[in-house]
């Protein structure tokens, strides 16, 4: 006797969810107290290095089992035809037309809903439990264009993307602009934070990724994207945060040592950061706004009363 798992993970062009994928593993447990053997077919496009459903050989195996999902269309149609041999059950499965083949072709279907019966709970709530993964929130940016050559933008977010892909992590991508109207972004500051606040860590190269992510007593991992270091550089100086790589120091083993130490070392300083920032008094120097009070009211030293004769200065 020997199984072979499929569901919609297993078809070429299918898509292998979260909960198809517990499911799966709630059915693998069940095998396994059983000692029953069993191989998985996976799609290539999920899992390149799996079983796929072309090299099952079909005299291989005794029983074939379809789990979770919708049990209609030509794909699962098609599992009859090429495993006719097999015995064939569904489990967990929903079914739309109990007449319809995909479902007939089945000697047993235990489905999780059906017109007319009592639902079962789907597979996916009773599978082992998970470990926990750090969830990162990912902010990147891919413009300003005012820094030139300098620019390595696009250098950065490529090597960042395919070194966080291969991390066991729950990723993110955030943006931090706010629209009142677009339901998928935040609407207010508040929102944002709340949203960081929730996170691990934030991987970023954005200024306000790395400000607002300390604000929020989040560690960040912040990559300068301008070589030779530009503001990104300069703000992590000015907030003491020392997780902070240029574009030229970019490489996988620098990243992981930042990594690790933000998720350990770096959560009581960003601790400290946090309180820092939201405990700074009226007249905090280190941010500009004291002497701006000084140069609007013309009491600061060497900040002569504003002139409305003078042309306004862009910095």
């Amino acid at each position: 006797m020997k199984v072979l798992l499929t569901g919609w993970f297993s078809f070429e062009d299918g898509e292998a969810t979260a909960g198809d994928v517990l499911a799966l593993h709630r059915v693998r447990a069940a095998l396994d107290r059983t000692a029953t053997p069993y191989d998985v077919a996976w799609s290539p496009g999920y899992r390149a290095d799996g079983l796929h459903l072309p090299e099952a050989a079909e005299d291989a195996y005794s029983h074939l089992v379809f789990l979770c999902g919708p049990l209609h269309g030509p794909q699962v149609e098609e599992l009859h035809r090429r495993f006719g041999r097999c015995v064939r059950i569904a489990v967990g499965t929903s079914v739309i037309d109990a007449s319809g083949p995909a479902v007939t072709g089945f000697h047993t279907v235990l489905a999780r809903d059906s017109p007319g019966l009592t639902p079962a709970r789907d597979l996916a709530a009773g599978a082992p439990a998970c470990p926990a993964t750090p969830v990162v929130g990912v902010i990147l940016t891919h413009g300003q264009g005012e820094y030139g050559g300098r620019r390595r933008h696009a250098e950065v977010a490529d090597t960042l993307t395919r070194w966080l892909a291969a991390k066991d992590c729950a990723r993110l991508e955030m943006t931090s602009r706010l629209d009142a109207h677009d339901w998928r972004l935040c609407a207010t500051p508040g929102q944002f934070e709340s949203a960081l606040a929730r996170l691990d860590l934030v991987v970023t190269d954005r200024l306000h990724g790395l400000v607002l992510a300390l604000r929020a007593g989040t560690p960040a991992l912040a990559v300068d994207p301008v070589e030779g270091g530009a503001k990104v550089s300069a703000q992590a100086r000015a907030c003491g945060w020392p997780a902070t790589l240029g574009a030229e120091r970019l490489d996988p083993a620098e990243l992981d040592r930042w990594w690790s130490w933000c998720l350990t070392s770096g959560r009581a300083l960003v601790r400290r950061r946090r309180r820092a920032f939201l405990n700074a008094p009226a007249h905090e120097p280190a941010d500009g706004t004291e002497a701006l009070v000084r140069a609007l009211s013309g009491a600061g030293p060497g900040h002569p009363a504003p002139d409305s004769r003078r042309a306004p200065q862009r910095w």
